[in-house]
């Protein structure tokens, strides 16, 4: 079975966005008669969008126009597509950062809202990130039935909470998709590492789809390296630079032999009971 991640150089322009996807899925190098699962990049429709755009081209689950573009590009292809991530209006008038999981008939499977937000200092020129000023968190995790296994999903900052992969596998995880838009920064220093621990821990293989490059006139710039890493850590393929498609094979028995040899989640004693003694 098949996996492709889409390494993107998204900026603030919808179409040109939709468009450049729309042809690399064109182009996709695919096996005939094979499942595809396609994963986008976190913001792959609207990179480095203010508040006011982000809530402008904002829709609900069942009237958005960007879920349905991405639906049917899942249709016209072929794919069943992780969808990067989109704005979807909250109650509180801010929005949830979702991924969709769309099949191949552009059928929604799943979704889910990014549970950690981004506000945070980078030494970098935007310095200061603060999401949640725009965005609402999410409050669930999500597990979804495919062809090619369970798929959890998380999102870019995601990656710094194990508890949240461990809740995934614990939920039936085989593969976690990870779509993300990781400063130059923070992926320097972080990405490779954070990304194969996850993998080592949930014992899942791990779809991390990056965006890459300067956006926006240079505005903000992002650390690339999309990858798929297998459950014993092992980088499978990746793209370091550049935009373009990142693919690999699931092997569904490679997963099973690492989980019977290493059954860390029999072995796991993390709900304890926790002791306390007055002084």
């Amino acid at each position: 079975m098949q996996v492709n991640l889409l390494q993107c150089q998204s900026s603030r322009d919808v179409q040109a966005n939709l468009a450049f996807i729309d042809e690399q899925l064109s182009q996709l190098p695919r096996q005939e008669n094979h499942p595809q699962l396609v994963v986008l990049p976190e913001c792959s429709l609207l990179f480095g969008g203010h508040e006011q755009q982000q809530l402008s081209v904002a829709g609900d689950d069942k009237t958005s126009e960007l879920k349905q573009a991405l639906a049917a590009l899942a249709k016209r292809h072929r794919v069943y597509m992780v969808a990067g991530t989109i704005p979807i209006l909250a109650n509180d008038g801010r929005v949830y950062s979702r991924s969709y999981l769309f099949d191949d008939t552009g059928d929604t499977l799943g979704s889910y809202d990014k549970l950690h937000l981004f506000d945070v200092e980078v030494a970098d020129s935007t310095r200061s990130y603060r999401e949640s000023d725009t965005f609402c968190p999410g409050d669930r995790i999500s597990v979804i039935d495919t062809p090619f296994g369970k798929v959890g999903l998380a999102i870019c900052y995601d990656v710094r909470f194990a508890d949240l992969f461990r809740a995934l596998r614990a939920a039936g995880a085989d593969i976690i998709a990870l779509p993300s838009a990781f400063t130059k920064v923070t992926g320097e220093a972080h990405w490779q590492v954070l990304v194969q621990a996850r993998a080592i821990e949930s014992q899942c293989y791990i779809l991390a789809a990056d965006q890459w490059g300067k956006h926006n006139q240079g505005s903000r710039e992002t650390w690339g390296q999309s990858m798929i890493v297998d459950p014993w850590g092992h980088i499978v393929a990746e793209r370091k630079t550049g935009t373009g498609w990142v693919q690999g094979q699931i092997d569904r028995q490679q997963l099973n032999d690492i989980r019977q040899q290493i059954p860390v989640v029999e072995h796991n004693r993390f709900n304890l009971p926790v002791l306390t003694t007055a002084l």
